[in-house]
This record gives structure tokens, C-alpha cells and sequence, in this order.
């Protein structure tokens, strides 16, 4: 992956691997280059194949058409803003993180429970969240198993 020029600054390369990663298919595979760049075809009848979303995934392309990122984004389920304005990637990839972990059958449970909590409730969730999370990052960040 191509690292961004500025600090603080999301290449495009990075913002569409992102998407890559986070936004699975319902059987919570990766959708494949062919897929996505079928739709966006599909979407703008213009010309946008496979090579071409994998050069702008890795950084060799990076001066897409507005017509080509809004189909992607179009794909994907975000804002075209995604792709302009850092502040909006940064905010929406952290929506689509949560989504993510949502997507986990024992984050969702765990989730689900607690908005019942109380306010005061959910302070001791979370601080026992943060101790654990500071516990494991000390042994390596070891995960449990599904």
C-alpha cells in the first residue's frame, strides 16, 4: 500500500483498501476486484475494469473520474465525501470499524445487552473494558477464539 505524502493525510489508495477490508460481502468475504469494478461499470456505464480499481487500490493510479468514486462509493455505502475530505474519511471509517465489530456475533451480544445499562452502568462496562484491553495488550493482544 502506498503511505500518504502528508502526516495526517489518507492517500486515495489507502481510503479504498480501507473499504476493501471493512466492507464484506453477507458471507463476510472480501468482495473481489471483478465484483466491485462490475458494479461500478454497471452503475456509471463507463469503462472500469479490474486492473484499473486494483492500480487505484494500490497507489500506481490516482486520479479517478468523480464518476468513478461515486459509483465506488455508491458500492461501498458511504458518502462520495469519503474520498474528498479527510475529516469525513476519517469519521466515516470509524463508523464503518463499528460496523465491522457489530458484524461479531460476541461484540453485538455484548452491545445489545448493555443498552439497557445505566448511565452509571455503562461507565463499569467500559472501565472494565479499557483494564482488560490494557491487560491483553501487555501479553500480546491475544484474542479469544469463536
Amino acid at each position: 500500500m502506498v503511505a500518504a505524502t502528508e502526516p495526517g493525510k489518507t492517500t486515495l489508495a489507502e481510503k479504498i483498501d480501507k473499504l476493501f477490508q471493512i466492507v464484506l460481502r453477507p458471507d463476510r468475504e472480501p468482495y473481489s476486484h471483478e465484483e466491485v469494478a462490475k458494479a461500478c461499470r454497471e452503475a456509471t456505464g463507463e469503462s472500469f475494469s479490474t486492473t484499473y480499481l486494483w492500480q487505484l487500490r494500490t497507489g500506481r493510479r490516482d486520479n479517478p473520474t468523480k464518476r468513478h468514486l461515486e459509483a465506488l462509493a455508491q458500492f461501498f455505502g458511504v458518502s462520495p465525501a469519503y474520498f474528498f475530505d479527510d475529516e469525513q474519511s476519517a469519521k466515516i471509517a470509524e463508523e464503518l470499524a463499528l460496523l465491522g465489530a457489530l458484524r461479531d456475533a460476541g461484540v453485538r451480544d455484548v452491545a445489545l445487552r448493555a443498552v439497557t445499562l445505566s448511565p452509571d452502568g455503562l461507565d463499569t462496562i467500559s472501565d472494565m473494558i479499557d483494564a482488560i484491553a490494557r491487560r491483553e495488550s501487555g501479553r500480546g493482544g491475544q484474542k479469544r477464539e469463536a
